[in-house]
């Protein structure tokens, strides 16, 4: 751990996130990210990128790949997310990323790297077989963060400890250079209903993309008989629902299913265990196929809109690349004169 920095960051307070392009995003990924970065455009200068560089970490197929930026790109759009406020690009588009990237790869330290538990978690026990990039995957995310100076970044628990680990490169890099106050140490951007939306067939595992089970996860592309078939089917239990949450701590799916009706309606899990305690899920599942064809559904339409139109999506990309570009182009400048690189 580096010292702290004397001088505190001046700049402008700015959002940066991104979603990878590796499979279909689903109502996880809309009320833990999709949401946050819709209303965190309207707070501050916002930079939201489909995260392709990180994406080829683990293989796929570039048939499809760009076909797959395109996606996420429609999903953003559908959720509100609009380009004349917030720039949306794809991250290879601006190469000032991975050039950053590489000189953080000289200012981040290899015990640093190896407590991450991403990679652990992602190598299992054959992380001699992985690429060189998912190990050092937390330093490119850091440049991400900072060649922006990106003050906030909205993450999910299972990215916090890659987020100190940026706040420690912006530390040793300001420390190092003598350049006190240069780089933000970002903050998290976490609270609000959704942060953590679990598997509708088991609670107790996160809902996601790569679960070889479509049934575990709401597609932000399912209809609304898709939408009604999981929810009827998401595992729960024979008991009614209580009166406390402290009651549904050893029911997962029954808290999960809970959380998600109060993060579609925007109100807390404990107002609606209010409305429903005493009542069984006969009862709640109804509403909660309901609550959710109403609004995912137009999302959905709109996602499908969005992407009967490639070449629309392809201008916005363009141009959030570009207005990308113009401001990282300034701090990498910058950056390389700080560490000695022979000007331009």
């Amino acid at each position: 751990m580096t010292a702290s920095p004397t001088v505190a960051f001046t700049g402008p307070t700015r959002v940066l996130s991104g979603v990878q392009p590796t499979g279909a995003l689903h109502l996880g990924n809309y009320l833990g990210a999709l949401v946050k970065f819709t209303r965190l455009q309207h707070e501050m200068e916002t930079f939201i990128f489909v995260a392709d560089l990180h994406a080829i970490t683990q293989w796929q197929d570039p048939k499809l790949l760009k076909s797959q930026v395109r996606e996420i790109t429609a999903a953003y759009l559908a959720s509100g997310l609009d380009p004349a406020i917030a720039t949306i690009f794809p991250q290879s588009a601006v190469p000032a990323h991975a050039e950053l990237a590489w000189i953080f790869n000289c200012v981040a330290r290899l015990g640093w790297l190896d407590r991450m538990t991403q990679f652990k978690d992602k190598a299992g026990k054959h992380k001699e077989r992985e690429s060189v990039g998912l190990y050092t995957y937390p330093v490119l995310q850091a440049a991400d963060i900072l060649i922006y100076k990106a003050t906030h970044v909205p993450v999910g628990e299972d990215q916090r400890q890659h987020l100190e680990l940026t706040r420690d490169i912006a530390a040793k890099f300001n420390h190092d250079f003598e350049v006190p106050g240069y780089f933000p140490l970002p903050e998290a951007v976490v609270e609000g209903p959704g942060a953590r939306i679990m598997s509708l067939r088991d609670g107790s595992a996160k809902m996601s993309k790569s679960d070889p089970s479509d049934y575990s996860r709401i597609n932000l592309t399912d209809d609304a008989d898709a939408i009604a078939q999981k929810i009827r089917k998401a595992r729960t239990d024979a008991e009614p629902l209580p009166e406390t949450l402290a009651e549904l701590k050893d029911r997962p799916e029954a808290l999960n299913l809970i959380g998600i009706y109060a993060a579609l309606e925007g109100r807390t899990s404990a107002e609606v265990l209010s409305e429903f305690s005493g009542q069984g899920f006969g009862a709640f599942k109804p509403k909660l196929v309901d609550l959710a064809v109403a609004r995912l559904g137009p999302v959905g339409d709109a996602m499908r809109k969005f992407m009967a139109d490639p070449a629309e999506i392809d201008r916005i990309l363009a141009a959030g690349a570009e207005r990308a570009r113009a401001v990282a182009a300034p701090t990498l400048a910058e950056v390389k004169g700080i560490v000695g690189y022979w000007a331009s």
